[in-house]
């Protein structure tokens, strides 16, 4: 597998994408954004768990049913959410406009939004800027798409890779994402979006994304605030011209592989970019009866505000981590359960938790909890 330099959504072969300011964002900033290929091709989504969900995302999930699209037009600084009938008719019209700029039926138009929940969406900039959006769609502009899904992020995030296939086919997988608060699993306040040029059965595509996301967006947390809006979406083009990925084997496992990389990157830049972050944690937790298990306790430690404000204080007090491990209730005793660590003074901080009751392991990703983050969300609106 080889790190594409300066990569991102476009760097697969036949994708195309912008981003400029459609005047949501009072600051002016780059807030409307738009990847897209010259068809329609396979296409699978992962999307969060909360039950009160976003207009656009509902119309997304709609549009997905059967497994394809050929653009997605997503939006910063409004999250078009609990905004009534006119959020989802705001939403499916973005997609009928953008559609017939593109030469796309509206259903193969994905929709996304990120931001302030409860404000009604600004559809009218949205439809002024969208014919500028089309028009400025280049192999280079996916760092700007990357710029227009930000929020409260300080960076964008990207990233891409290549890998060779066992036909000799080389294939490439970009993406970006956006993420700093509101993270908590299934999924968190994140969108990604990542493209290939790989050809992959949608059934096999949804496969290799769900894992990829389990192992990934779904191991991280910065508050425990699960978000109405995040979504994580996978087009495949097959420009690589491979033999289609449609049943597990060596191709599988090498594209499962990259994709996981590419989504494990995204992840632990959301967590360094988290809002106030100052550092950086790894838990591990080892010894397990299930993964499961494993899984629960490292989120518990995760998302203890104890825990994550001696990271912030650089206070190793281990008293927190071994308090936290046992508010599920487990037969855990002091006599079982060993608890290390390396320098909280450091920036990347490493917490191993074994429990010795069993063989599977857990790790998942955090970040500190500083005064920035009460100052950043106490003013947001």
């Amino acid at each position: 597998m080889k790190l594409i330099k300066h990569g991102g959504v476009t760097s697969p072969r036949g994708f195309k994408a912008n981003g400029l300011s459609a005047g949501i964002k009072r600051s002016g900033k780059t807030d409307l954004s738009l990847i897209y290929c010259d068809q329609s091709v396979p296409t699978v989504g992962v999307f969060t768990k909360n039950s009160i969900k976003a207009a656009p995302l509902l119309v997304t999930q709609e549009h997905l049913r059967n497994h394809s699209a050929q653009a997605i037009v997503a939006n910063s600084g409004n999250a078009n959410c609990f905004t009534g009938d006119f959020g989802l008719i705001y939403a499916r019209q973005t997609a009928e406009l953008a559609g017939a700029l593109l030469g796309a039926e509206a259903s193969e138009v994905l929709v996304s939004s990120t931001g302030i929940i409860g404000k009604p969406l600004p559809f009218l900039k949205i439809k002024k800027a969208l014919p500028a959006l089309v028009k400025g769609a280049s192999v280079s502009g996916g760092h700007r798409a990357a710029l227009g899904i930000m929020t409260t992020d300080l960076v964008a995030k990207e990233v891409a890779v290549s890998i060779q296939l066992s036909s000799g086919d080389k294939v490439t997988i970009g993406a970006c994402a956006k993420g700093s608060g509101m993270i908590e699993p299934n999924m968190a306040t994140m969108l990604g979006f990542i493209t290939t040029d790989a050809a992959v059965s949608a059934s096999m595509l949804q496969k290799l994304l769900k894992r990829a996301v389990e192992y990934s967006f779904n191991r991280i947390t910065v508050d425990g605030c699960m978000s109405t809006n995040d979504m994580v979406t996978l087009m495949a083009n097959g420009l690589a011209k491979n033999t289609m990925i449609t049943r597990p084997g060596k191709d599988y496992n090498k594209f499962y592989e990259a994709l996981h990389y590419v989504c494990l990157d995204l992840a632990k830049k959301i967590v360094m970019d988290g809002e106030g972050a100052t550092k950086f944690l790894e838990i591990t937790v080892n010894g397990a009866k299930t993964e499961k298990e494993a899984k629960d306790i490292a989120m518990k430690v995760a998302n203890s505000n104890l825990v994550k404000t001696a990271a912030y204080g650089s206070n190793p007090n281990w008293g927190r981590v071994a308090g936290a491990v046992g508010t599920l209730g487990l037969d855990i005793t002091e006599k079982t359960l060993k608890i290390k660590f390396t320098s909280f003074k450091k920036k990347n901080i490493q917490i191993f938790i074994d429990l010795n009751r069993g063989r599977q392991s857990a790790t998942v990703y955090t970040s500190d909890l500083s005064i920035d983050y009460v100052k950043i969300n106490g003013k947001y609106s």
